[in-house]
């Protein structure tokens, strides 16, 4: 794929569209999605890894429990990925990764995910580019084994959100008391690598793209969520699945 740009994706909704019908689309999205993922998990044939990326305040939470908060638990995890603890950085990169992908039958998601070393850790000089290339390349490697040994769908979403935007959400989480939790005293600190997090983003969509990525307009909630949805449903349709009969136990 062409070298993507941040800074030419709108992160708005298009203009014409209808704040409420949209929401209504993602009602009746998520209902289905109900019934796939319960498909998914009796047929128990393949597997499904979503990934979300994206700048602080993008919106990754609301976004899981709004899309996901519906289905069934028994077949829905999240892992939330942070700094690397000193036992995981005694292992490959990877190793933290790999134990938590999905079995079959299971959608898992990744708030954060294995992209945050060649991301953070380039905007902060952790990684050289010699060593973010190896990665890149290891990462590929191990998308592809999932996908080609465990029928693993990945689907991976960068939730892009304006710098504006983010002002606002950051400002909200120090003004409203019930945001107060999600506060980090570091955002402030991070927001100021913004180019620099979108130029590492750029290069990882780039050299990372098997699958694609899909950038997410992501600073109206209703249609992030109506996008991710919809992306989940295609793909979960996509594989033809079928309840097991009597005949196949």
């Amino acid at each position: 794929m062409g070298k993507l740009r941040l800074a030419e994706i709108d992160t708005r909704a298009p203009k014409e569209l209808d704040k409420k019908e949209y929401k209504t689309k993602t009602e009746s999205l998520v209902e289905e999605l109900n019934a796939l993922q319960n498909l998914l998990y009796a047929e128990h044939g393949h597997s499904v890894l979503v990934v979300l990326q994206g700048m602080d305040a993008s919106g990754k939470d609301g976004l899981i429990r709004n899309v996901f908060g519906k289905m069934n638990p028994q077949g829905v995890s999240v892992r939330s990925y942070k700094a690397p603890t000193e036992e995981e950085l005694s292992h490959d990169f990877l190793w933290r990764i790999h134990k938590h992908t999905p079995e079959k039958g299971m959608i898992k998601i990744f708030n954060r995910s294995h992209y945050e070393d060649i991301i953070i850790t380039r905007v902060h000089k952790w990684c050289d580019d010699e060593t973010a290339i190896k990665r890149m390349k290891a990462i590929n490697d191990f998308e592809s084994l999932l996908q080609s040994h465990n029928n693993t769908s990945i689907l991976k979403f960068y939730l892009h959100i304006s710098q504006e935007e983010q002002e606002s959400r950051l400002k909200e989480r120090l003004e409203d008391p019930t945001k107060h939790w999600k506060h980090n005293k570091n955002d402030q600190k991070e927001a100021q690598y913004w180019n620099d997090y979108r130029k590492m983003y750029e290069e990882c969509f780039a050299e990372c793209h098997h699958p694609e990525w899909t950038i997410v307009p992501a600073d109206q909630n209703w249609y992030k969520e109506y996008l991710v949805a919809k992306k989940l449903r295609d793909v979960l349709v996509e594989l033809e699945m079928k309840y097991p009969t009597l005949q196949d136990k």
